[in-house]
């Protein structure tokens, strides 16, 4: 069964949303556009982020990618969302350690800082790691889920 996988882009990351779609989906994931569902100059990313967040967080897909321009808006707005562990990503170490070591399940990328070729490099990073589920990294896991309960009630 193909992987879930959810995206999610403002104007800043319009054209890289639509072109990762088309790569995924010949890759054969599942992918479900969460918006923008048109290019809208006057956008605002916690409005496009919430919808992807929330899926995550209610398990409907398994991973997420955002992009704005920075990819620092959509990072901070998604981490509002219970559930949701997102992170900038810029290198391929860090979007496969944030998986392999903190169960990350939202990558941000900026649309405007990096190029196509990088994008597509750290999505596939991204989409291959695997959360190693030592007793370290859960045990770490679980301190941070423990802190979102008690930020959230």
């Amino acid at each position: 069964m193909a992987m879930k996988i959810g995206i999610a882009a403002d104007h800043a990351g319009f054209e890289q949303k639509r072109d990762l779609i088309v790569k995924l989906t010949e890759m054969g994931y599942d992918v479900h556009d969460y918006g923008a569902l048109d290019y809208d100059p006057a956008d605002d990313y916690p409005d496009i982020i919430v919808p992807l967040a929330k899926a995550i967080a209610d398990k409907k897909i398994a991973r997420g990618i955002a992009v704005c321009g920075s990819g620092v808006g959509v990072s901070i707005a998604a981490n509002k969302i219970k559930g949701v562990r997102a992170a900038l990503i810029t290198d391929t170490y860090s979007a496969r350690q944030g998986v392999e070591h903190d169960d990350m399940n939202l990558m941000c990328l900026g649309g405007r800082v990096i190029g196509p070729m990088l994008i597509w490099e750290l999505v596939t990073a991204f989409l291959h790691a695997q959360y190693d589920g030592g007793e370290r990294f859960e045990r770490r896991l679980q301190k941070v889920i423990a802190l979102e309960k008690q930020l959230h009630t």
